[in-house]
């Protein structure tokens, strides 16, 4: 069976896009058909049928990113970059290599550029009883129908990017709080599965993403309550009940991905039921 999430999490047209470079790397895919926006700053781009560059006079971080800042401004106000977050990110091909240049989070899809992002699975195992019979559940947040991306799709408990200056653990404890209140105490207990890759075209542009997933075990006594209005509601659903929403797509393709990471490790669902998955897990070449 093919998932719907598997096949959209690496729905890419290479022949569609130009890579994007900057310093002698490639960082990003811009849509040939958003290239010639980027034509209109000879300046900051040299543009030919092979590749989009940022012009090598921009030779620091800082000049790379003031260039690249003016540009997205202007797009922005065109209503090319689609829900502005005012948040950094930082263009960088790897999640411990040194920034090229900084952006604005809502750019990085128009460029194509790798972000990086948290998905955590809220897991409830009970003990054993008559009323439980011991069957695990998970929490699933439903996304508010005001956010920018995915609206009103559910969502693993708590999923968020990474902005520059956070890292991995400090991004779940900042996100188990804002997103389902959870206290630092037990955020700090979350224990790591395996990485995702995407990299599939949407409206906004193109989503290059590594996906840290993560599983926290939460008590049977805790519910979630969202505290920054990005979560529309949270529900608590057994295993059958999730597995049927990844198969419907009624999750996000990022939260589906980590769902079945945390079922497969668990051996909770069959891996007959999302073979493929497992190439998801690889980096997908830039060339």
């Amino acid at each position: 069976m093919s998932l719907p999430c598997l096949i959209a999490a690496r729905r890419f047209d290479r022949h569609a896009h130009l890579p994007f470079w900057i310093d002698a790397q490639q960082v990003g895919w811009i849509r040939s058909s958003d290239v010639p926006l980027l034509a209109r700053w000879p300046d900051v781009f040299a543009i030919d049928h092979a590749r989009v560059t940022l012009a090598p006079t921009f030779d620091t971080v800082d000049l790379r990113s003031a260039a690249l800042g003016s540009v997205i401004g202007a797009l922005d106000a065109e209503g090319r970059i689609p829900g502005w977050r005012n948040e950094t990110y930082a263009i960088r091909n790897a999640f411990d290599a040194p920034p090229l240049a900084y952006i604005e989070r809502a750019a990085s899809r128009f460029f194509g550029t790798m972000t990086y992002a948290v998905h955590l699975n809220g897991v409830v195992e009970y003990a054993h009883s008559a009323a439980s019979k011991g069957a695990p559940q998970l929490w699933i947040a439903r996304r508010s129908d005001t956010k920018a991306t995915d609206p009103g799709m559910l969502d693993n408990v708590v999923a968020g990017g990474i902005g520059w200056g956070f890292g991995v653990e400090a991004t779940i404890v900042k996100e188990c709080w804002e997103e389902a209140g959870i206290p630092e105490e037990i955020a700090a207990r979350a224990v790591a599965g395996r990485t995702a890759h995407v990299l599939q075209s949407l409206p906004e542009g193109t989503q290059a993403e590594q996906i840290f997933i993560y599983d926290l075990a939460l008590p049977a006594d805790f519910a979630p309550r969202n505290q920054d209005g990005e979560v529309g509601e949270h529900r608590l659903a057994r295993i059958d009940e999730v597995a049927r929403w990844i198969e419907e797509g009624a999750m996000t393709v990022d939260a589906s991905l980590a769902t079945l990471d945390c079922l497969l490790r668990r051996r909770w669902i069959d891996e007959e039921a999302c073979a493929g998955i497992d190439a998801l897990f690889v980096p997908p070449s830039l060339a």
